[in-house]
């Protein structure tokens, strides 16, 4: 029960965020007949151009913002990687809509089918894009790590489809909730002809299931959000101490890479900046709760701290959640010092 509250609790806290529980008007919703029977669907998104990172891999940029009207949902990055059997999507966006966009981005760099799409965890930003690909090839291997498949089985599917379409004014209506269908786990390597993707998963960070993917020899990592570039995360299913973990591993066992975050522009400094801005953080929690201060020092201790406020200017969302990542950092340093 205490879990199920949790998880309630946490839902309210950001749909709140999101703006509440109220149905919206359909400011975007287009009328489609199908078989006698009337459809909705949201319109079409604006294309934003894939930016290439290397030959083979491409990432369409998302302009940062939670899901709204206006944006329509397009607020996580698509990468997809070319490669000799065809084309790997790594995130599949927020909507059937984001996912169509990417789509059309894609076929103006090749014609080759899309052979796979992995999932890197089960926030819908990053999967109920999935639709749309299934759709263009319904024999198409979704990938993701048991935990989000079951995530998305079992509840969160219908979480975030319902938020999306809340949160959108229903500019995302007509995506179908499509889980992942296969399966990975750390150390998995997929073979795609002259490109491999290898799977590197260390525990809670983001979520309990977060995966990050290598294009082995690129030297580029798909991190989805384990880390992002000078945005704030949600880090309510998160952990701080998990990140940290999985910080270390990802830098040891791919030194120097270009780190490409699902959310802002890629970068070899993505980790740094992110791991200096956390441990600001929770470093803050942990001599609050040594000093049985309580969260509210937290916060006041992290606010001071030189490592946050080199950061908080220049990362977005900081303002609004700050006083809610002290308290979360607070309570996981003290269930760390028991």
């Amino acid at each position: 029960m205490k879990n199920q509250f949790v998880r309630s609790a946490t839902r309210r806290r950001f749909l709140k965020a999101m703006g509440g529980f109220a149905i919206l008007p359909l400011p975007y919703a287009s009328q489609v007949f199908a078989e006698e029977q009337m459809v909705l669907a949201g319109p079409k998104v604006p294309d934003i151009a894939a930016t290439p990172l290397s030959s083979k891999v491409y990432c369409v940029i998302s302009p940062w913002g939670f899901p709204s009207a206006e944006n329509q949902g397009m607020m996580s990055n698509v990468t997809f990687v070319t490669t000799q059997k065809g084309v790997v999507v790594i995130d599949s966006g927020a909507s059937k809509q984001i996912g169509e966009m990417a789509l059309r981005q894609i076929r103006k760099i090749t014609d080759a089918p899309v052979v796979a799409v992995i999932n890197t965890h089960y926030h819908g930003d990053h999967w109920l894009g999935n639709h749309a690909f299934v759709e263009s090839n319904p024999d198409v291997p979704i990938y993701a790590h048991e935990k989000t498949a079951s995530a998305i089985k079992t509840g969160q599917g219908q979480f975030w489809s319902h938020l999306m379409e809340r949160a959108t004014g229903n500019a995302t209506l007509g995506t179908v909730v499509t889980p992942p269908n296969k399966t990975v786990s750390h150390g998995d390597v997929l073979d795609f002809g002259d490109t491999k993707i290898k799977v590197h998963f260390y525990g809670t960070a983001h979520t309990p299931s977060d995966i990050s993917l290598e294009l082995v020899g690129e030297n580029i990592v798909h991190v989805g959000d384990v880390a992002m570039d000078r945005r704030i995360a949600f880090m309510d299913d998160g952990s701080f101490r998990g990140t940290f973990k999985n910080y270390d591993a990802l830098e040891a066992a791919v030194p120097d890479a270009l780190w490409v975050p699902a959310h802002g522009q890629p970068g070899k400094q993505v980790l740094v900046r992110n791991r200096e801005l956390f441990e600001g953080i929770y470093q803050s929690a942990e001599r609050a709760v040594k000093e049985f201060a309580g969260p509210n020092a937290a916060k006041e201790y992290a606010l001071s701290d030189p490592r946050v406020q080199k950061y908080a200017k220049q990362t977005k969302g900081f303002d609004e959640n700050i006083g809610k990542y002290a308290s979360l950092a607070y309570l996981e340093a003290e269930s760390a010092s028991f």
